[in-house]
């Protein structure tokens, strides 16, 4: 990987996060969790991957991401949406990835059959 594409990986999930915080902190509700509900990262990222590698390469991920989806997002936002009330965001957030990793696990075992 070249450094120029790094950088250029970086400013463009970079610059799309920062449209969404401005857009937050400017009284735009609305159009930020619309534009949250956009999948800035796996668009980004699938327009490079298929640029680099092909078709078949974002197919590819785009099938193990709905797998993590289903198993880690979900409960990962529910956790979110269930503590952030009462702890407050940044310990709902922090308490919420730390479910992640087991979900993360469960999914590398469903899909390799991998079970230590």
């Amino acid at each position: 990987m070249k450094l120029s594409s790094l950088i250029l990986y970086f400013i463009t999930g970079g610059l799309f996060t920062a449209i969404i915080v401005a857009l937050e902190e400017n009284g735009q509700r609305t159009l930020s969790g619309l534009a949250t509900l956009v999948p800035v990262f796996t668009l980004v990222a699938y327009l490079f991957i298929g640029q680099t590698a092909g078709a078949n390469a974002v197919s590819e991920h785009a099938k193990w991401v709905l797998a993590g989806t289903l198993v880690s997002w979900v409960p990962y936002m529910l956790a979110i949406v269930y503590l952030a009330p009462k702890v407050g965001a940044h310990k709902a957030i922090l308490a919420s990835l730390g479910c992640k990793p087991a979900c993360n696990i469960d999914q590398v075992r469903g899909v390799t059959g991998v079970q230590n």
